[in-house]
């Protein structure tokens, strides 16, 4: 793992404009997983990424139906199929004996047929992941995890996050080729 890049996204558009930014620079076969608080910003980016992909239909929180699959188009023109998955209800508290917390995500990850998908995309696919910061490590070694934050109030504490606002985006190439291709990105 290299050194991360640290962008700042001032705006909403601006999330959603390095979200198509980050969208042009992907390949069939990567994993992307986004990580922050509730209301950072990662459907936005997600939006943004979509848009990059040039998918028409709406980019929206997969929190109820866990994976939402859309098809595009990659920078060169091949098609693209995005797989946009919110981990955030995966997990729960029901472990097996010996069980731990990772072991019980990939199993929900297999019954839902999603844990082939992230263990080897397809040639055409792309992985865009929300809230799976717990497995994506452990099926995909090479990734490009994304943190979102928010930047602090500006009332004199800087303590309590704003809802609107700066974001602060931390992107870490984790394994391939990702340091190279992160270049293009605007800084």
């Amino acid at each position: 793992m290299t050194t991360p890049l640290t962008i700042t996204a001032p705006t909403t558009e601006s999330m959603r404009e390095l979200g198509a930014a980050v969208a042009s620079i992907t390949t069939g076969g990567d994993v992307i997983l986004l990580s922050g608080p509730l209301g950072a910003g990662k459907t936005t980016f997600a939006q943004g990424f979509g848009r990059g992909l040039g998918i028409d239909g709406p980019i929206v929180s997969p929190t109820f139906t866990i994976a939402r699959e859309l098809d595009g188009r990659f920078a060169d023109g091949s098609p693209a199929h995005l797989i946009h998955v919110d981990a955030y209800r995966l997990g729960g508290t029901a472990y097996a004996p010996g069980q731990n917390s990772v072991d019980r995500l990939l199993d929900e990850l297999e019954s839902l047929g999603l844990d082939e998908e992230l263990d080897e995309p397809g040639e055409h696919t792309v992985i865009l992941m929300e809230w799976g910061e717990q497995m994506a490590a452990a099926l995909a070694p090479e990734r490009l995890e994304i943190h979102i934050s928010r930047s602090p109030a500006h009332d004199g504490s800087g303590v309590a996050p704003t809802s609107d606002g700066a974001r602060i985006v931390t992107i870490t190439p984790c394994g391939g080729d990702w340091d190279s291709r992160l270049t293009a990105l605007p800084r």
